[in-house]
């Protein structure tokens, strides 16, 4: 099979990495982690499992952190894969990837993975949750990530994209303590994405004129053009009802309606709350927006 370099973006994945490293070692000739200097033992599991470790200051983008790990890893091999520390390859997805990687077409230059997500050990198998379909995989040198404060996608300079079956699994272990603060942080970085379309704090990707999944360029149309115009608060209602019910979302696992209640309401309203209040507090006014969004918020734009 062609050479991979996996690059992995860490910052206290104690609990997590040694499980996504093992899933990577039969089809990556190369793997990094990307670390945002944790302060768990999240470096020293790494050192230990012989992968790569380079360490940069998180700047509260995604993006950003992701494109500095592609430029330093600077991969030779002839593919690059992009995974967070909480998933893993499954056993099909690795056995597809080792059929079928050698024998794609030059002008295949990226490769979509099929994302199984797992909460409290449940798989979230509705509310359109299931399949998503993301571009995880490309030839090196012809992928990067949108520069974008959130729903960030990789985008490739050239190329046709084609999609394997087999799962990338997101099954992370923490609490939902910990799952609240990383939203509560999710949501103004979010709110700030919301804010750039009004305020043009920076230039936006049209998804539709760059290499990307088909998935995610309706998703991105759908949420700019339907969602997005719809008043505040009432537009996380109304997703909500849309995805529990007409998504079908009430027939997975109980356990997995307190996802679907704190991930399709809670934080879109918590979203909603952070844009009212940052226009409340600008008033209109775009220097003032700015300052809100980069030193209080403390999100780079």
């Amino acid at each position: 099979m062609n050479g991979i370099t996996a690059i992995i973006l860490t910052y206290n994945e104690a609990l997590h990495l040694e499980r996504c490293v093992a899933s990577l070692r039969p089809v990556c000739e190369r793997i990094c982690i990307i670390d945002s200097f944790s302060t768990d033992n999240t470096v020293e599991i790494a050192k230990s499992l012989n992968v790569e470790v380079f360490q940069n200051a998180w700047e509260n983008n995604y993006a950003a952190q992701l494109n500095w790990g592609i430029e330093q890893v600077n991969a030779q091999t002839e593919w690059t894969l992009r995974i967070d520390a909480d998933e893993y390859l499954s056993d099909d997805l690795i056995a597809e990837m080792h059929q079928q990687i050698s024998s794609l077409a030059m002008d295949v230059t990226g490769i979509e993975l099929t994302r199984k997500v797992n909460f409290k050990g449940k798989w979230i198998r509705f509310g359109g949750f299931y399949p998503i379909h993301l571009l995880r995989i490309w030839r090196s040198g012809k992928g990067v990530c949108e520069s974008r404060l959130m729903d960030e996608h990789m985008i490739l300079s050239e190329g046709e994209i084609v999609r394997f079956k087999g799962h990338l699994v997101d099954d992370n272990l923490n609490s939902i303590h910990w799952w609240v603060n990383k939203h509560n942080n999710y949501a103004r970085r979010e709110a700030a994405d919301i804010l750039n379309q009004a305020y043009q704090f920076a230039e936006e990707t049209d998804l539709s004129e760059v290499g990307v999944g088909k998935q995610a360029a309706f998703k991105r149309q759908a949420k700019n053009s339907i969602y997005n115009k719809l008043p505040l608060g009432l537009r996380a209602l109304v997703y909500f009802l849309f995805r529990f019910i007409i998504q079908l979302g009430f027939l997975d696992h109980p356990k997995v309606w307190v996802f679907h209640v704190m991930q399709g309401f809670w934080y879109r309203l918590l979203v909603d709350i952070n844009v009212a209040e940052a226009k409340t507090y600008s008033q209109g006014d775009m220097a003032r927006m700015r300052v809100l969004v980069r030193d209080v918020w403390k999100i780079k734009i």
